[in-house]
């Protein structure tokens, strides 16, 4: 009897932990996202200034923001949603950056907020409404900073392309022309959490 009751006991420990350390990756609920330290550190900083910025403005979702960040190599996962109000990271996946802002040789690497620089650009933006274009489906994209206040004129949108990888990889991947493109299966999570909110989606993307 004693043997059965820590049998049930380990069990139900297990099944705990398991909820307890579950992030609920949209498809995947049990996987455990793990971000290193500097990643995490980082994040958690542009974390604390995007809340602030949408608590001061009510056209903006407080609940979920998207962050990218760029110091992360294109070939890992860098692209990650964020619920603002429980600070539980919901979701990652891969994301190309612009040819412009490729890595040179010496490992700098540019980011402009010019016309015809194919660069991204860093800042803060407001996810708009979706329209039709050469990708599908895409959003427009507003910048709210010096950095990227150009954005809108330079057709900087998000958007999916089959070129862009699901799966980590150890090398780099492709390149836009500027814009944040993601893999079509992740393209698709994050799809159906701008359509289904009410205000527009902050998307962050930092060095």
């Amino acid at each position: 009897m004693r043997k059965l009751f820590f049998v049930s006991l380990s069990i139900g420990l297990f099944f705990l932990s398991a909820n307890i350390f579950a992030k609920n990756i949209d498809g995947n609920p049990f996987a455990y996202i793990e971000l290193n330290s500097a990643t995490e550190e980082k994040l958690l900083q542009h974390v604390k200034r995007i809340k602030d910025l949408v608590r001061s403005n009510s056209n903006y979702n407080q609940e979920i923001a998207f962050f990218i960040d760029m110091e992360v190599m294109s070939g890992k996962n860098r692209f990650f949603v964020y619920d603002l109000k429980n600070d539980v990271l919901l979701d990652q996946g891969l994301v190309a950056h612009g040819f412009g802002s490729r890595i040179k040789s010496d490992g700098n690497q540019k980011f402009s907020n010019e016309n015809g620089s194919l660069c991204t650009s860093l800042g803060s933006y407001s996810i708009g409404n979706s329209y039709n274009g050469q990708y599908g489906k895409a959003y427009k994209l507003y910048g709210l900073d010096a950095t990227n206040n150009k954005s809108f004129s330079r057709n900087i949108v998000l958007h999916k392309s089959t070129d862009v990888p699901y799966e980590e990889q150890n090398d780099q991947i492709g390149y836009s022309f500027g814009c944040p493109m993601v893999n079509e299966q992740y393209y698709q999570r994050i799809e159906k959490r701008i359509d289904d909110s009410k205000r527009s989606i902050i998307l962050d993307i930092y060095y």
